[in-house]
């Protein structure tokens, strides 16, 4: 496993970084899930992802109880902040109320004195961003949380944070986790070229766009019902034959180098130095061993010139 350096922050995090979004404490068989981030730590996957919305608290309480078989220090965990987490007026968003509950509430689940990342799962413009921004630093400064992210911000929100943060000298935001694939590449235009210049690095998500690049889906009429796809809408509307298609041709690529299309689309991703770690999930433990194996490997100018053939 290959380690990057996270945006413009001393913290290290493995290239494969493993998710726990529609998988523990849910979809998943608990079993599954328990072996899935075993196999991830000893196979060298420090960097461990979740959400207090996600399975509302389920999957922090599972992966929480999970790594406290290792050392603290050996390992990366992040968790988020924004999503409704109940029926209140106050129970959703990034008020210092729902900011500071919702901390103590998530490290009680994890079962952990501190988080390494505190994301802003969205923006929210319902509250001052000065007010989001003392919250977090306040966090910070109590040892809660090292370090802050946000999710899904654009560029213009991003940069706003930064102001404020420099202006009243609070903790800055070091990485963002932004969807992108193949499929999905809205951040190359102004994320990336941000991130390079104002050190904030990118952790992704949805790297292999939900399952369809790594080849699964032979029709988009012929989706297994055991999948993430099957149970959810807007997932199975994104599985188009155009899509199917260019996974084939991609599948071919990857042939050539003999590594799977997955592998093929993880490398890719992660051709961008500004790209920390790419985010995966797993409903079976050697869907981690497989998507490990991308770490390390580089594509050639060729390899990279029939990618963007395809994709075009």
């Amino acid at each position: 496993m290959k380690f990057r350096q996270l945006g413009g922050s001393g913290l290290k995090v493995s290239e494969i970084s493993l998710g726990s979004w529609l998988t523990y404490g849910g979809y998943v068989a608990n079993e599954n899930a328990v072996k899935s981030i075993e196999i991830a730590y000893d196979l060298g996957i420090n960097f461990f992802d979740t959400a207090n919305v996600y399975e509302k608290g389920a999957a922090e309480t599972l992966l929480g109880a999970t790594l406290r078989a290792y050392p603290r220090e050996s390992y990366v965990l992040a968790t988020k902040v924004f999503g409704s987490m109940g029926d209140g007026p106050n129970d959703r968003g990034l008020s210092r109320k729902h900011i500071t509950e919702q901390c103590n509430a998530s490290l009680k689940r994890l079962g952990a004195e501190y988080v390494d990342i505190y994301y802003c799962h969205r923006y929210d413009k319902g509250t001052p961003l000065q007010e989001t921004l003392r919250a977090l630093d306040d966090l910070v400064r109590q040892g809660k949380v090292l370090y802050i992210g946000i999710s899904e911000w654009t560029a213009s929100q991003m940069e706003e944070a930064l102001a404020i943060a420099d202006r009243s000298l609070l903790d800055r935001i070091i990485v963002n986790q932004p969807i992108y694939n193949m499929f999905e590449r809205y951040i190359e235009k102004e994320i990336i070229p941000l991130g390079e210049r104002k050190g904030i690095g990118q952790v992704v998500f949805s790297p292999l766009a939900q399952g369809l690049l790594t080849g699964k889906y032979s029709s988009s009429s012929d989706i297994p019902v055991e999948s993430r796809a099957a149970k959810l809408d807007g997932m199975r509307k994104a599985i188009t034959e155009e899509k199917i298609g260019k996974v084939q041709q991609l599948d071919r690529i990857a042939s050539e180098i003999g590594i799977t299309v997955g592998q093929l689309a993880l490398a890719w991703i992660l051709r961008q130095p500004n790209v920390a770690s790419a985010l995966v999930g797993a409903s079976q433990p050697q869907q981690v061993k497989e998507n490990i194996q991308a770490s390390g490997v580089t594509l050639s100018d060729d390899i990279l010139t029939k990618i963007e053939a395809v994709l075009a």
